[in-house]
């Protein structure tokens, strides 16, 4: 075999390329194999400039995952160690939430009280230049690490938006981003929680909001829970697990289902309900996605809570994180989650119980509203069972500052106190 395929099945597979060289005991794989080395030699020697092997390497990974689904990737040492600080909730940069889509990165969710959101940025904005500098032809990867940067450090990003005919720049100042994944508040005798995505800390932070806000209403005079869930891109499946546990008493939460038969996890709730019998509703849109779409699923299916807003953005496969020897690692997509029921969220979303939208702001027209592209529309997306059937429609609303704008709200203050829990279910 050409020796620069057996160097790239090393550096790629690491401690298992004896599996790697098993795998590949076929005529055809060998072929294959043969001809990425000849194509790799012939770039070596005969590319107009020169190009470090690390750097042909590491794009040929890049290359074949990308061409799996949207969600499989290489990190290198560094983006893998910037993605473990950002799961303990605290890292440096702009604050958004980003995915690739057509060579452009894509503003899945800006990050409440960070650079990004202060300036406006919006779900579904796409970002075409960074410091006037086009990243067509950049991986997500090198686009994230352009946009990190000294704190305090300016740049410039040229967005193009649905609906602005121009794209037009913002100027935003690097910051420390500590994520404050927990928001609560008092709305009169309900608890107010929104969790904006699930790091580390969400578990902790859910427990403790609620809590507090039992303390100064009085545990019994509190009508129920309002989980906001709008906008929240997902996160971690430990902490999606543990706060649909701290609803239910009993039964499944989520299951994963990989390539083979027998691959098969199923997670499930413990005794303890934090709301204590009382009523749940459950705010999801468009940008919720993932973590998300776990714990909706899992209430929804044990008709805990009653979810409220659109359909959700139908992200449910698994990415396992693989360290690889030279201190980067492998997200792989291994496995398609399933709620309860049996039903999968890959590609379709959960549906709300009531469907909700949210009116365009002021002076714009219903039909300008900017739709969020899910993730059946993702190049190279998983397949999805069901994909395609009838579904509540998707929308990517913002979330209004002022409360007395934000419908989606309202609707849940006036449904929560007619609810009623009878054997930890709403009853119909």
């Amino acid at each position: 075999m050409n020796r620069a395929v057996v160097a790239f099945l090393a550096f790629a597979a690491g401690a298992v390329v004896p599996f790697v060289v098993q795998a590949a005991g076929s005529a055809e794989t060998y072929r294959q194999l043969n001809l990425f080395g000849d194509v790799y030699e012939r770039v070596k020697s005969d590319y107009v400039d020169e190009v470090t092997d690390e750097k042909l390497v590491e794009a040929a990974i890049n290359g074949m995952l990308t061409s799996l689904d949207p969600h499989s990737s290489y990190m290198n040492a560094k983006a893998f160690g910037d993605m473990q600080v950002q799961t303990r909730g605290e890292f440096g940069g702009l604050g958004i939430e980003v995915t690739m889509e057509n060579g452009f990165v894509k503003v899945v969710s800006p990050i409440d009280d960070t650079p990004a959101s202060r300036a406006g940025l919006k779900t579904g904005d796409f970002i075409i230049a960074l410091d006037g500098k086009e990243i067509l032809g950049l991986t997500l990867q090198e686009a994230v690490e352009r946009m990190r940067g000294p704190v305090d450090s300016k740049i410039v990003i040229s967005i193009k938006r649905d609906g602005i005919a121009k794209p037009f720049d913002v100027t935003l100042t690097r910051a420390i981003i500590k994520i404050r994944a927990v928001r609560s508040r008092r709305e009169g005798d309900v608890i107010y929680v929104r969790v904006t995505q699930f790091n580390e800390q969400v578990d902790a932070g859910v427990k403790k909001a609620i809590a507090d806000l039992t303390r100064e209403i009085g545990a019994d005079k509190v009508q129920g829970v309002i989980l906001d869930l709008r906008n929240n891109p997902g996160g971690l499946l430990d902490q999606a697990v543990a706060i649909s546990d701290e609803f239910l008493n009993r039964g499944e939460i989520v299951s994963t289902r990989g390539r083979k038969p027998d691959d098969v996890s199923r997670y499930s709730a413990t005794r303890g309900d934090l709301a204590e019998g009382k009523p749940v509703i459950v705010l999801i849109n468009g940008g919720s996605a993932s973590a998300s779409e776990i714990v909706a699923g899992a209430l929804q299916d044990h008709k805990r809570a009653v979810i409220l807003g659109t359909r959700s953005f139908g992200k449910g496969s698994v990415q396992t994180i693989i360290p690889l020897p030279n201190q980067g690692a492998l997200r792989l997509t291994t496995a398609r989650y399933y709620t309860p029921s049996g039903r999968s969220i890959q590609a379709k979303g959960i549906d709300p119980d009531r469907l909700v939208t949210q009116p365009p702001p002021d002076g714009a027209k219903p039909e300008d509203a900017p739709q969020l592209r899910s993730e059946a529309d993702l190049p190279n997306h998983l397949q999805g069972e069901g994909e395609g059937e009838n579904a509540a429609p998707r929308s990517a609303e913002e979330i209004p500052e002022d409360r007395a704008k934000d419908e989606q709200l309202k609707q849940a203050l006036a449904l929560l106190p007619t609810l009623k829990v009878v054997d930890g279910k709403i009853a119909n």
